[in-house]
């Protein structure tokens, strides 16, 4: 079997097209980079509708609006939600924000994709969630990783059985950011599992599923900006002997940047990079190398990435949340899914804390 042919099934598999029946009108709370260079290129590229956006900083939306060809900028979020163009709303602002956003949207009976983390607490996550439910509201969580071509690619491959039974799964990390893009995660009391590792532990969470116990330590490197952890290291153990391990560092200060990812199975393994790490924020495309005693290949198999992280995924959690609204079921990032992402990061601080391995409780 050729390349070509094995990967036919695969490129079917990641493929964000959005059918023309699923699609609804959208409107966007926040107007920050995020959704100026991910979020509208994205949704314009899948042919997607936004019509209308609202951010606290009026002359900043009214910026984004002009040069994405969004007609109506509303100047608050009640204006916004009463708006009956608007069917699905995106929220896209800091997570201390988000609930009251989210609250009200529920109330308006609107369906909403919201930003990751989701919630500041677990709690108030489980909160949201009962809203919605009682609402008959949809809530997904704009995890878009786990839509990142590389990654889907893997999973793909592993639930075709390519690689046999999942054994382990690892990410290796060990870059330089500039946290000051981002002033208030200067001063932010979490940082490093809360904003980039969780993208990880929830791509982990889509191939190998809940993990029953954590452990992770965090570090900073002497005299860095950012108030909290910038260097974790993190070990997810599964049943069966099945586990997983994340090492990153953002305090590279020698240049030599490695993002990579690898899962290993009985019969054959996956290895990658992760190619928006090599050239933030611009990138390049992920690579993805399939060994497989099932196929079987011969040697290592290189799948052909042509998307990438940052503008392409960005689609892919908002598909899930289209699909799910029109046809019914939950979105692959619902937010009750999603709680799971959640709690394991809420286990991997109180092992942090207290220096122990945690048992995660969703």
């Amino acid at each position: 079997m050729s390349g070509s042919e094995i990967w036919a099934d695969v490129a079917a598999d990641v493929d964000l097209t959005v059918a023309p029946e699923q699609r609804r009108r959208i409107g966007v709370v926040g107007a920050g980079a995020i959704v100026d260079n991910a979020h509208l290129p994205a949704y314009a590229a899948a042919g997607l509708e936004v019509v209308a956006i609202h951010d606290l900083d009026a002359d900043r939306a009214a910026d984004v609006a002009a040069r994405h060809g969004i007609a109506t900028v509303h100047s608050t979020l009640s204006a916004m939600l009463d708006d009956p163009s608007v069917e699905v709303v995106d929220v896209a602002v800091v997570a201390h924000a988000q609930p009251d956003i989210v609250r009200a949207t529920v109330a308006a009976g609107k369906h909403l994709l919201c930003q990751k983390p989701f919630t500041p607490d677990l709690q108030t996550g489980r909160e949201l969630v009962e809203l919605a439910r009682a609402a008959g509201v949809h809530i997904a969580v704009n995890q878009q990783m786990r839509f990142e071509e590389g990654i889907a690619a893997a999973r793909s491959m592993v639930e075709r059985g390519w690689i046999g039974e999942p054994t382990a799964m690892e990410f290796r990390t060990n870059i330089a950011t500039d946290f000051s893009q981002w002033p208030w995660l200067l001063a932010s009391e979490r940082l490093e599992v809360s904003y980039h590792s969780i993208h990880y532990l929830d791509s982990i969470r889509s191939i190998l599923g809940d993990p029953e116990r954590v452990f992770c330590h965090g570090g900073r490197r002497p005299g860095q900006a950012p108030r909290a952890e910038t260097r974790t290291m993190s070990t997810l153990v599964y049943p069966d002997g099945v586990g997983a391990v994340l090492h990153v560092n953002h305090e590279n200060i020698a240049g030599d940047v490695r993002a990579e990812f690898r899962i290993d199975g009985s019969e054959g393994s996956i290895r990658g990079t992760i190619g928006l790490l090599y050239d933030y924020p611009h990138g390049r495309p992920d690579t993805v190398e399939l060994f497989s005693r099932v196929l079987p290949t011969d040697g290592w198999l290189p799948y052909p990435v042509t998307r990438r992280w940052i503008p392409d995924a960005f689609v892919g959690p908002m598909a899930g949340l289209l699909a799910a609204v029109a046809e019914g079921g939950e979105a692959p990032t619902a937010a009750a899914d999603n709680l799971h992402t959640l709690a394991l990061v809420e286990a991997l601080y109180a092992s942090m804390q207290t220096r122990e391995a945690q048992k995660v409780e969703a």
